[in-house]
């Protein structure tokens, strides 16, 4: 594999993103961990910026950018508040589906609206005894004429209670097993009910819940796909989906190193800078090496999404994400060690840091599902 290499539209975009996370994020974010409430002044700031449409094809009101762009911008926002990257997440997360094996009447009907901000959507897959386990799922839909009726519970769910759609994985055939899952797009006034909100260690700004449907009502026209297909959609959706958690996990890493980085070159101890010290040299060092490697897996398995998907893009996501996340979760207890007794508390942003940092390790697959996959994947074995 060649070295890859970002073009230079690439790079000023990085430079663009950069400053506008840094000037109309990141004063947001400390208060949206702090109260645990939805960033909507930072949401509405990537709605005037176009980024809510950067992942949607252009003919429905996206920008249509590739996929290592998309990584940039989610990295760059991700480096100020990763609550508010999973805002720009989670929509896509949950249009994929649809952008990929939607109709052309379901992506005319929704697409637009995610891209111009008006709307935001979820991914509704896991259960209570459904999580990596996704064959096992309970959720019911039964065909009633022109209509599915929907019956089931969802958890861990992203956005619920602020997104407008959700896209339903759902039981068509119990007898089948994995065959038997289809996928739906349910809109949220038809009737989803939002239980309870969890409580969070991190990415606090992004509500996560329990979602039921008690028979909702779904037209067929709502379907994603064929019946039975749902099992392959959910796993292709996850595929190009993890690429983008790596780089959501990059994100808080990088802007985690560059604090602490800036911190040690302020503070002096012993009459000298942080910096002077040889031993947090090599800390730096070590951080910022297995930062670069996750930062390049992330950008060589988004541009596998988009040159062939087919090919090995099952392997090199579970790489990107299995690796990006373990080097922020590292990368940012490290860093808060840098401040010393200052990076622990709330003053600084490091110890917010690093409790985000712990979830880009457990979902869309767990880091221990991730290393079935890839040694799946290496082996052959099932």
């Amino acid at each position: 594999m060649t070295a890859f290499a970002l073009t230079d539209e690439q790079k000023e975009f990085r430079s663009v993103i950069r400053s506008f996370a840094r000037d109309r994020i990141a004063p947001h974010a400390a208060a949206a961990d702090e109260t645990a409430s939805f960033p909507w002044e930072s949401f509405r700031a990537c709605v005037e910026m176009g980024l809510t449409g950067i992942a949607i094809p252009e003919e429905y009101g996206g920008s249509g950018a590739d996929h290592v762009t998309q990584a940039i911008m989610i990295e760059e926002i991700a480096a100020a508040c990763a609550s508010t990257s999973l805002t720009l997440l989670i929509s896509k997360l949950g249009m994929t589906p649809v952008i990929y094996w939607g109709s052309k009447e379901l992506k005319a009907r929704y697409l637009p609206r995610i891209a111009d901000g008006t709307a935001q959507a979820s991914y509704c897959l896991s259960e209570p005894d459904a999580g990596s386990d996704v064959a096992a799922l309970s959720t019911r839909a039964v065909r009633d004429g022109n209509s599915y009726i929907i019956t089931g519970t969802k958890y861990w769910i992203t956005n619920a209670g602020i997104s407008d759609t959700y896209t339903v994985f759902a039981k068509t055939d119990v007898a089948a097993g994995h065959r038997g899952i289809t996928a739906f797009v349910v809109e949220a006034e038809s009737g989803v009910k939002v239980a309870k909100l969890e409580k969070k260690l991190g990415v606090r700004g992004s509500p996560t819940g329990e979602v039921i449907f008690d028979e909702v009502r779904v037209p067929v026209e709502n379907r994603i796909g064929e019946e039975g297909q749902g099992f392959y959609i959910a796993m292709g959706t996850l595929d190009r989906s993890r690429p983008m958690i790596g780089a959501q996990a990059v994100g808080i890493a990088s802007g985690a190193l560059a604090y602490a980085v800036d911190y040690t070159k302020e503070r002096r101890q012993f009459g000298r800078p942080l910096t002077d010290n040889q031993g947090l040299q090599f800390m730096i060092a070590d951080m910022g090496t297995r930062l670069e490697a996750a930062r390049r897996l992330v950008y060589s398995a988004c541009a596998l999404v988009d040159a062939d998907p087919d090919r090995e893009l099952t392997k090199l996501g579970a790489m990107a994400k299995l690796f990006a996340s373990d080097t922020a979760m590292q990368v940012t207890v490290d860093s808060l060690q840098l401040l010393g007794g200052y990076g622990y508390t709330k003053d600084f942003p490091l110890e917010r840091m690093m409790r985000d940092a712990k979830i880009t390790q457990i979902y869309e697959g767990t880091n221990q599902i991730q290393r079935i996959v890839i040694g799946r994947q290496l082996t052959g074995g099932k």
